[in-house]
């Protein structure tokens, strides 16, 4: 386990990864001489790291560093006394990429503080000819009973340098770093050892509260979070962090921006908006990480009924995400299948565009993740605006994504800008009635125009007047759901089919009776 500096401003992270292969002999079964061979094994691994056939080559660039031969680099313009952020500047673009101009540096004059710097772990396989060695092979046949144990390590290792140090310095600390991670694996091999069967070891990368940062922690591949109950209450006490927040489940391993996620939903897209000014306000913003999850995913068209049932697959995907529950986040027929297996729907609801609202979801809630919510009734929309308080006081202590249901429509309030002065407040949305594509880019450069031309008042207003009369049809249906703006002409940033918007427009669009619901995490224990 190694304790990185937490990122900042002024250092640049390192990160090496590549495949190490680990090969042994196990000639008996006893446990003594599997640890002797397992462990023999490792040392040759780190004398095999440490030697001069170890080598860093940067990912999409041309630099290529041989650190244990004085830290050798080719091209020979990166001089090894250079600063670290001068590898950044090697990094080739896509474009640069299809070109073939691999030997040419990137000019650029920007600062790399903060930037993730991905090399790849290789080892020669070639050395230089020994004369004095045989230039035949010999082989030997042996008759034996043995044991050959064939298995890949996946390194992966981390150091946060300050954008000042030397290349020289920042790859001696990784060639560390590899051999520390090497012991790491030989301990956590050892302990999970059955027999002449060896657990595979992972390496993880955990991002703690300040000041302890990035932290690495090897697992056994194969082992449950469950099975490991006591290593990670060990790693909670040490870090002085508490029991009621998971850290270092698997599912809290951090995500390295440069990574895209597999399963192609896109995660916090708030992050990349302004918050709005308000006089005396403060931001309040959900915590932690969730998936944007709208229409028409998932090969599922549910436009027009599943609103509901998409704020709160977010609200799921926050909890798995946090590491609270294991199971994925529940698909259209399982929420309907919950809910038939309470008693709260019959039978022929599963497989139907029936929609929910929010006490339904609250009963799947509780059913499929075991997590307690609490409904807040607002009788009219002029009244949202006295819950100012109660979201600020979520959003500071529970951190999750609350789900608001009015009528038969659903969206999915992911923060606050609350004015504790004037009562005034302003709120995040995020609006699971986008039915377009993933690409953020592409998203963006769509809706930003759009709203600002009603910004403008550019588009017809009796359009907009007679579609915010109509609160089920869309405006524009591939962009977004839109709120009402003639009226207030709120301060708004777009971003995907997420919006700033003030407390008149969100109280336009609550129908009497409306439901407001905020959801409350149980008390975590590992």
């Amino acid at each position: 386990m190694v304790v990185h500096t937490y990122p900042s401003n002024s250092s640049i992270i390192l990160r090496v990864k590549g495949p190490l292969d680990f090969k042994c002999l196990l000639e008996k079964t006893d446990g003594l001489h599997i640890q002797n061979v397992i462990s023999k094994t490792f040392e040759a691994l780190c004398s095999d790291v440490k030697s001069e056939s170890c080598v860093f080559a940067l990912c999409n660039g041309p630099v290529v560093i041989w650190p244990n031969k004085n830290v050798h680099i080719s091209p020979e313009d990166v001089p090894p006394n250079a600063p670290c952020e001068e590898l950044s500047q090697w990094i080739l673009t896509n474009e640069q990429e299809s070109t073939g101009k691999r030997s040419t540096k990137k000019k650029s004059k920007k600062s790399y503080a903060g930037t993730v710097i991905n090399l790849r772990l290789m080892m020669e396989v070639t050395r230089a000819a020994d004369l004095h060695s045989p230039s035949l092979p010999v082989f030997a046949r042996m008759v034996q009973t043995s044991h050959f144990v064939s298995t890949t390590l996946l390194m992966d290792c981390v150091v946060c340098v300050s954008i000042s140090d030397t290349i020289q310095d920042a790859c001696l600390c990784l060639v560390e770093e590899l051999t520390n991670q090497l012991n790491e694996m030989k301990r956590v091999t050892l302990l999970h050892l059955m027999g002449t069967s060896m657990p595979v070891p992972e390496p993880l990368h955990f991002l703690l509260p300040e000041p302890h940062g990035l932290v690495t922690v090897v697992y056994p591949a194969g082992v449950s979070d469950t099975q490991l109950l006591t290593t990670r209450q060990i790693l909670h006490q040490k870090y002085d962090l508490p029991d009621d927040t998971p850290y270092f489940r698997r599912a809290n391993a951090y995500h390295f921006p440069s990574e895209p996620y597999k399963d192609g939903y896109l995660r916090n897209p708030h992050v990349s908006l302004t918050h709005p000014y308000l006089d005396n306000g403060k931001v309040y913003l959900v915590q932690g990480i969730y998936s944007y999850h709208h229409y028409m995913q998932d090969r599922m068209d549910d436009n027009g009924w599943g609103c509901a049932y998409r704020s709160l697959q977010t609200i799921c995907s926050w909890f798995q995400q946090q590491g609270y529950v294991d199971r994925s986040v529940p698909s259209h027929k399982e929420i309907q299948q919950a809910l038939v297996d309470v008693g709260d729907k019959q039978a022929s609801f599963v497989g139907s565009r029936q929609w929910i609202g929010s006490i339904e979801v609250q009963v799947v809630l509780n059913e499929l993740l075991g997590v307690t919510s609490k409904i807040m009734f607002v009788s009219q929309g002029s009244e949202l605006g006295s819950k100012g308080r109660e979201l600020a006081n979520h959003f500071t202590t529970e951190g999750t994504p609350v789900m608001i249901g009015g009528g038969v429509l659903a969206h999915t309030i992911l923060g606050v800008v609350w004015s504790e002065t004037t009562g005034e407040i302003k709120y995040l949305i995020l609006d699971p009635h986008y039915t377009g594509a993933e690409d953020l880019q592409t998203i963006t450069e769509k809706v930003i125009p759009t709203v600002k031309s009603i910004l403008q008042g550019t588009v017809c207003l009796e359009r907009i007047h007679n579609y915010t009369n109509n609160l089920n049809q869309s405006f524009c249906k591939d962009v977004l759901y839109l709120f009402k703006f003639v009226e207030s002409r709120p301060w708004l940033k777009q971003l995907i089919a997420m919006q700033w918007v003030c407390d008149k427009s969100l109280q336009s669009k609550l129908l009497y009776q409306s439901l407001f619901q905020i959801v409350f995490l149980k008390l975590f224990t590992f």
